[in-house]
């Protein structure tokens, strides 16, 4: 006691204002840090949910990354091999043609080019068809875990629009 007398303490103030200490921490702890708290885990909650979904997106991104690499090159595959196999129908006419009199290879020749361009046209229209149908399809499975239903038919609407569009060279 004389330590604290020695030093200018009072203690039945230093005790009182423990006391008042302890009640104002109690009520803090009692009525302020639970909301508070409350308030953390529900903005660190939302940013882990947030971080998840960005994750998921990303591989649903690369997904479908990797599946247009995958149809553009198979598209490039069907492609070779019709012009692989218009060529050899082209040569085999042409051969054919030649033993022929000039007259005769001259209209073989005619008639092997536009079913070459009709082919061709044919198969592009095809391939062309079947990326729309493959791009709307993945189109909508990406967009149904993200969008509503109005929202993708009007995304979707667009992208039709946009890939039916002629392109310019």
């Amino acid at each position: 006691m004389e330590i604290l007398k020695t030093f200018g303490l009072d203690p039945y103030l230093v005790t009182a204002q423990i006391i008042n200490f302890l009640i104002i921490l109690y009520v803090l702890k009692r009525y302020l840090y639970p909301p508070l708290f409350n308030v953390f885990k529900k903005r660190e909650d939302l940013v882990k949910d947030s971080i998840k979904k960005a994750e998921e997106n990303e591989k649903i991104l690369e997904k479908t990354k990797n599946l247009e690499k995958e149809v553009i090159q198979k598209a490039k595959v069907t492609a070779d091999e019709i012009i692989k196999e218009a060529r050899e129908q082209a040569s085999d006419i042409v051969k054919n043609a030649e033993e022929d009199s000039k007259q005769k290879t001259e209209k073989m020749l005619k008639d092997a080019r536009a079913q070459i361009e009709l082919e061709t046209s044919e198969a592009q229209k095809q391939l062309n068809k079947y990326v729309l149908d493959l791009s709307l399809d993945l189109l909508k499975k990406t967009l149904s875990k993200t969008f509503t239903e109005k929202e993708q038919s009007e995304i979707v609407q667009r992208a039709v629009k946009e890939m039916q569009r002629p392109k310019l060279i």
